[in-house]
């Protein structure tokens, strides 16, 4: 999935997937003016697609992966 850097707002927890209502990672801004946001299986799954009709996408998905800010530090 091809990352657009903008000064979009962040994806946060209260974003659903609008597949499946899992967490949202991905927003597809349409060419058409709308919007559409995916969980990171949806939107691998429908990549070639969204890429066709998509004006611009946020990719989140380095949130999966990202180590979790309150971990304790080891002493």
């Amino acid at each position: 999935m091809t990352t657009v850097l903008t000064p979009a707002t962040p994806l946060t927890a209260a974003d659903r997937c609008d597949r499946c209502n899992a967490q949202a990672y991905l927003r597809v801004v349409l060419l058409s003016g709308g919007e559409l946001l995916f969980c990171a299986h949806h939107g691998r799954k429908f990549e070639p697609e969204l890429k066709k009709i998509a004006a611009e996408i946020q990719d989140e998905t380095e949130k999966l992966t990202a180590p979790a800010n309150n971990e304790s530090a080891e002493q």
